[in-house]
C-alpha cells in the first residue's frame, strides 16, 4: 500500500490523540510503515515511547460491514490472551468510527515469517524442520479447538445450531447469486458440482461439539517462528465464528500441497520436500483431539466445496469487469482444482497422499 493511500485512511494526529487518552505512551508516532498482508485491511507498524505497535483497520471499501468485522476480530484476540493459542496480542481497541473513520485496534508485532512468501535459511535448509512445520500448523488448529468459547464469553459470537446443515445450501446459494453477473458463463466448468454437494448432504455428520472456528485456516494465515518450526501466531481472524472446529482441519486438507508441492489455491512453499502428507496431518489431528474425527474426510471435502465456490465469485466479478481478469482466471482454476481434489477423494474412498 502506498504512503498516500494509507495516510488517507489513518489520521496519525487523531490516532496519537486517542492513544494519549488511553495512556499508551507519549510523543510522536515513529517509523510508521505499512505492512503487507493477505487481505486488503490496512496494517501499519509504528513505534511510540519505546514500544512497537501494529494498527489494523478495514479497507476503504470493505465487503460487508468492515467496522463490525474489526470489532469481532478485536473481541476474539482479547479472549485468546488467556489461552495457549498463538495469536497477535491485543493492546487496545477502538470501536468508535469518529477517531480515524473506522473501528480499529492495536496489537503487538509478531516476530515471525509467512512461509508462503519465503523460508528463512534455517527452515529452507532443514527438511526435518519443514516436516515439523506441518504438524505445528495442525497444533494451532487443535489449540483453538480446545478453547471453551462459552466460558470465554463468546457464547453469542456465532450461531452453532444447524451449522453443518447450513453449509451446502449456503454456499450453493452463493454460487447461484453469481448469475447476477450476466457475463459469467455459469457453473458448468466446475467438475462434480452436484456430485460433491450430494455426497456432503448424504454423509453429513449427525452431531458436533461447537467451538471457535478461525474460518480461513491455512499456511498463508499463520506466521512461523524464525528460530524453530513452531507457530508464532495465527493471523487474519476476520472470518472467525462459532461453528465446528473440525472445518479448520478441513481447510488445511483442502489447501495443503500434494507430495510434489502442487497446490489447489496457490498457497505453496518452496522447497516443499520434507513436509508431511495430508493423511499424516489428519492422523496427528485425530490423535490429539478429543472430538470425534471419524468423519474427518467429510470436512476436507466441505473445505474444497466452500473455498471453491467462494473463489468462483471473483471469477464471476471479473467476467463482469469488476475484478482483474488475470485474478479471476487464476481463482477459477483454483476452484476447478479444489473440486478435482474432492472428487478424487470420493473416487478413492479416502484422502490419499
Amino acid at each position: 500500500m502506498s504512503e498516500e493511500a494509507w495516510q488517507q485512511l489513518v489520521d496519525l494526529d487523531a490516532l496519537r490523540g486517542w492513544m494519549d487518552a488511553q495512556e499508551l505512551g507519549r510523543g510522536a508516532l515513529e517509523a510508521v510503515t505499512p505492512l503487507a498482508g493477505g487481505t486488503q485491511n490496512v496494517l501499519l507498524r509504528f513505534a511510540r515511547d519505546g514500544r512497537s505497535y501494529v494498527l489494523r483497520r478495514s479497507p476503504a471499501h470493505p465487503r460487508g460491514d468492515g467496522n463490525a468485522t474489526n470489532r469481532r476480530e478485536a473481541r476474539v484476540l482479547g479472549v485468546l490472551a488467556s489461552t495457549e493459542v498463538p495469536h497477535p496480542r491485543l493492546i487496545a481497541a477502538c470501536s468508535d468510527t469518529d477517531v480515524i473513520g473506522a473501528a480499529f485496534y492495536l496489537m503487538e508485532p509478531i516476530d515471525g515469517f509467512n512461509a508462503t512468501v519465503a523460508l528463512p535459511s534455517l527452515h529452507a535448509g532443514d527438511a526435518a524442520i519443514r516436516r515439523r512445520m506441518g504438524f505445528a500448523l495442525v497444533d494451532g488448529a487443535l489449540a483453538l479447538s480446545r478453547v471453551d468459547h462459552a466460558a470465554a464469553g463468546l457464547a453469542d459470537f456465532g450461531k452453532s445450531d444447524g451449522f453443518l446443515e447450513r453449509q451446502v445450501p449456503r454456499w450453493r446459494a452463493l454460487l447461484e447469486s453469481y448469475h447476477d453477473y450476466k457475463e459469467w458463463p455459469g457453473p458448468s466448468a466446475i467438475p462434480g458440482i452436484d456430485a460433491v454437494a450430494d455426497w456432503l448432504t448424504t454423509h453429513r455428520p449427525k452431531q458436533f461439539a461447537p467451538g471457535i472456528l478461525h474460518g480461513d485456516y491455512h499456511l498463508a494465515n499463520v506466521m512461523f517462528r524464525p528460530d524453530r518450526a513452531e507457530l508464532a501466531a495465527i493471523v487474519d481472524w476476520e472470518l472467525c465464528t462459532i461453528g465446528d472446529p473440525l472445518l479448520d482441519m478441513g481447510w488445511i486438507m483442502a489447501t495443503w500441497p500434494d507430495e510434489q508441492g502442487h497446490t489447489t489455491s496457490e498457497i505453496g512453499i518452496k522447497p516443499w520436500d520434507g513436509f508431511a502428507r495430508i493423511n499424516e496431518l489428519m492422523a496427528h489431528y485425530a490423535a490429539n483431539s478429543p472430538r470425534d474425527c471419524t468423519q474427518l474426510q467429510w470436512y476436507g471435502v466441505l473445505g474444497c466445496y466452500k473455498l471453491g465456490l467462494i473463489l468462483e465469485g471473483t471469477y464471476a466479478r471479473a467476467c463482469a469487469g469488476l475484478a482483474a481478469p488475470a485474478t479471476g482466471d487464476r481463482l477459477h482454476r483454483s476452484c476447478i482444482k479444489l473440486f478435482q481434489r474432492a472428487l478424487g477423494w470420493l473416487e478413492r474412498g479416502k484422502v490419499g497422499g
